[in-house]
């Protein structure tokens, strides 16, 4: 049994490596879709084009306007005198926001009421949007903060003088120091690029193991190989092992460059990774291999595989975090493999955490894959037959 299956391993390998395209097809597009996405997919704002409205023209509106300048976050493109301009300026997105000073802001400022300053963004990508609109309350709020604490320069000042002495005062004060676990540089590349790879792994093998069992169908191969002494079983066996084995070879070589290349931070253990992985496999070569059961062409077998990953794709939790989804969806992303390993993978670079956290999601992960690709086996076992 175990020969015949060597057989078959050994035929495949060569099959898949013989051809330059097959070649360029296993490696090439994986690590061009990781290094894309990992510059690409991003949620970190940076050089914000925005523009300036002053209606006051005074010192302190152009002490924010410095400000702004200033802040890493913020170019300033331009300004506004108008409001038609500003409306010109956000059609046409040519900035993302325009921070607007309403007339007798220094006024405001120097008496110590509420001094209002508008900020409108450009809110066609919700996401973005609202950002912007932190990032730019923040730098207000700095400005506001050393006002208030000029304010209160002057007044202990003015004390002093009228007491003609030392005048202590006490001013309530709330010292605020924030930490963040995990990912203190709030790097979204680390949170995105662990679950890339998650990704490209189960395209890449569910794709390779349903196109690899057609392609024997189309070209006629698969009648010849049924003649042969090799059981169903065996058969099977010699078609996924390699597409197994090339898929861990793809979960180290991307995790290579996770960390060379952007720099992501792997605090967990790379054994249980790569456990894992044997684990997530056992679910994509399951899904390939069904695919392959009920398609007759290499070109029914891609349909069919983008009809099934893109569903699975999108309720991974990769891009969308799952407990924003309305609860009816929530609950079907239970039944996707992608989303467990894509909590084991993210725990693992960035926390650190081992089996005795995310045992849960290994669990799901063992049980999914010995369903889907039990079933798949069977349906294979009896299409041949």
């Amino acid at each position: 049994m175990w020969e015949r299956i060597r057989v078959i391993i050994v035929k495949e390998f060569r099959q898949a490596l013989r051809e330059p395209r097959m070649r360029i097809v296993l490696f090439v597009p994986p690590i061009l879709q990781l290094i894309l996405f990992g510059f690409a997919v991003s949620l970190d704002v940076s050089n914000a084009r925005i523009a300036w409205m002053d209606l006051d023209k005074t010192p302190e509106s152009a002490d924010l306007r410095a400000a702004l300048d200033a802040s890493p976050t913020f170019v300033v493109a331009g300004a506004a005198e108008t409001e038609e301009a500003v409306r010109a300026l956000l059609d046409r997105g040519d900035v993302m926001a325009v921070v607007r000073v309403g007339p007798g802001f220094a006024k405001a400022v120097k008496r110590g009421s509420t001094a209002t300053v508008q900020v409108l963004v450009e809110g066609s990508n919700s996401n973005t949007a609202s950002l912007v609109a932190n990032y730019a309350n923040q730098v207000v709020a700095r400005f506001a903060g050393r006002s208030l604490q000029e304010q209160q320069r002057r007044r202990q000042v003015a004390f002093t003088l009228a007491a003609g002495g030392p005048v202590k005062m006490t001013l309530p004060a709330l010292d605020v120091r924030q930490r963040v676990w995990f990912n203190p540089d709030l790097r979204s590349r680390n949170y995105f690029v662990p679950g890339v790879l998650v990704n490209i792994v189960g395209l890449v093998t569910v794709m390779l193991t349903a196109m690899g069992i057609v392609r024997e169908k189309e070209i006629g191969t698969m009648e010849q190989l049924l003649v042969t002494p090799i059981r169903p079983l065996e058969l099977m066996l010699g078609k996924t092992l390699p597409f197994a084995v090339m898929g861990m070879l793809q979960v180290s070589l991307m995790t290579v460059l996770a960390l060379l290349v952007f720099r992501v931070p792997f605090r967990g253990s790379f054994t249980v990774l790569m456990g894992c992985a044997a684990l997530f496999l056992l679910t994509t070569l399951g899904a390939g291999l069904f695919i392959s059961t009920i398609s007759h062409t290499q070109q029914q077998a891609m349909m069919t595989f983008f009809f099934i990953f893109m569903p699975m794709f999108l309720l991974s939790g990769f891009a969308f975090p799952i407990n924003s989804m309305p609860l009816a969806v929530q609950w079907i992303t239970y039944l996707n493999p992608l989303r467990y390993f894509m909590e084991i993978i993210r725990g693992i670079f960035l926390r650190g955490t081992g089996p005795a956290i995310f045992w849960p999601q290994i669990l799901a992960l063992a049980v999914f894959g010995a369903v889907i690709l039990s079933a798949s086996a069977l349906r294979f076992h009896k299409k041949l037959d």
